[in-house]
């Protein structure tokens, strides 16, 4: 079988972010690439919301960007100034067109589709096997984005982000396409930590998107009842289209995703970049495959890279213990913390960018008792 330099398995946001960045640099035209997915991406599946201060990466493909963001709950209402950052989409079908463009042109690309299994051997490293066929790995560096959903153990807290989203389109001009509406609490919290958001793509059409944080999905249905009982309730629409549907399941976990096993570095949620108490995933993807592609070019080795501070995973365990007590719900945690402090520190924040000065800023306008209990927990 052929061998290769570089293998990429997962034609995700991961594995593409990575070959389009090796694509952009000088340093691999004459590597050999091989990029191995289930399925070749012919479909608007999913779309991905993140915040940014400069012009990125992907900027050439940004669907819709927003500075103006509201905030609504039963205790706090407001629009947030989120000045210097804006809010950007990025629609799937557009980065997969995009990413398979530029791939397409390379002479040092192989793409190959089918099912990919993994297996360790005797050495512990792992095997990768399309279809029935084990591929030649010898001398390749492995990246591997396929992250499987699994509970390491007892003490693990596994909770989920599970969403729908309607795309849909009314007959009159209803939405202000200037500002999205970020978290909407208003509605029931029954099923758990349960918010909206809505992204007006003009002033007809717009992405309403129902969003809870709990253990357990729902049934399909009940996600379709909830969101056509906000627009009816909240955004006062009683006539509309469905265009469009979407439907997720996020990992919002405190296990440990190594980023080199069994002689494959793992990338994006497979290796952790999935912020575990909010779920954004799309930004840490670029900051990691960034550092990867520039670790790379200059010789350096790749085991040596650190990607976050390590206090900030135990600042999202204490946030999803605090999740999984229970008390306060999110509704509450995000209202004080949206009411308590300017939207832009709170970014900074979740992007692991602070510094421990700014971090106890935003902690003292938290409850202390569930937080303080939570921290207890997670030490323990």
């Amino acid at each position: 079988m052929p061998s290769y330099d570089y293998i990429i398995a997962g034609a995700g946001a991961a594995g593409l972010s990575l070959l389009t960045r090796m694509i952009s640099s000088s340093n691999f035209s004459e590597k050999k690439i091989l990029l191995i997915d289930r399925a070749p991406k012919r479909s608007n599946d999913r779309t991905w919301c993140f915040w940014e201060k400069d012009t990125g990466f992907f900027e050439e493909i940004v669907y819709r960007k927003w500075k103006r963001l509201s905030f609504h709950s039963l205790q706090f209402n407001a629009e947030l100034s989120i000045e210097p950052y804006q809010y950007k989409m990025i629609r799937g079908i557009d980065f997969y067109n995009w990413c398979f463009d530029k791939i397409n042109r390379q002479k040092n690309i192989e793409i190959v589709y089918g099912e990919l299994s993994f297996r360790t051997d005797s050495s512990g490293n792992n095997k990768i096997f399309l279809d029935s066929s084990e591929l030649n790995t010898n001398g390749a560096i492995v990246f591997n984005s396929i992250h499987h959903f699994r509970k390491q153990n007892s003490k693990t807290i596994d909770l989920l982000q599970h969403f729908k989203g309607w795309i849909i389109e009314t007959d009159e001009d209803l939405f202000d396409e200037s500002i999205a509406t970020l978290m909407d609490f208003r509605i029931s919290q029954a099923d758990g930590s349960t918010f909206v958001y809505v992204m007006p793509f003009g002033p007809s059409k717009a992405l309403v998107e129902y969003t809870l944080f709990s253990e357990n999905i729902l049934e399909q249905h009940q996600y379709d009842t909830a969101i056509r009982n906000y627009i009816k309730d909240f955004l006062g629409i009683e006539h509309f289209r469905i265009t469009e549907e979407e439907f997720g399941i996020i990992p919002m976990t405190n296990a440990r995703f190594p980023f080199y096993e069994n002689g494959m570095y793992n990338i994006g949620t497979a290796g952790g970049q999935t912020k575990a108490s909010t779920g954004y995933t799309f930004h840490f993807i670029q900051k990691q495959t960034s550092m990867i592609v520039n670790s790379l070019a200059n010789n350096k080795p790749l085991q040596e890279l650190v990607f976050s501070p390590a206090r900030f995973s135990f600042y999202d365990s204490v946030l999803l213990q605090v999740l999984q007590n229970g008390k306060p719900g999110g509704r509450e945690v995000f209202s004080r913390l949206f009411q308590r402090n300017k939207a832009a520190g709170i970014f900074k924040f979740l992007d692991n960018e602070t510094s421990l000065l700014e971090e106890l800023r935003l902690m003292s306008s938290l409850p202390i008792a569930p937080f303080f209990k939570a921290a207890m927990q997670q030490l323990v």
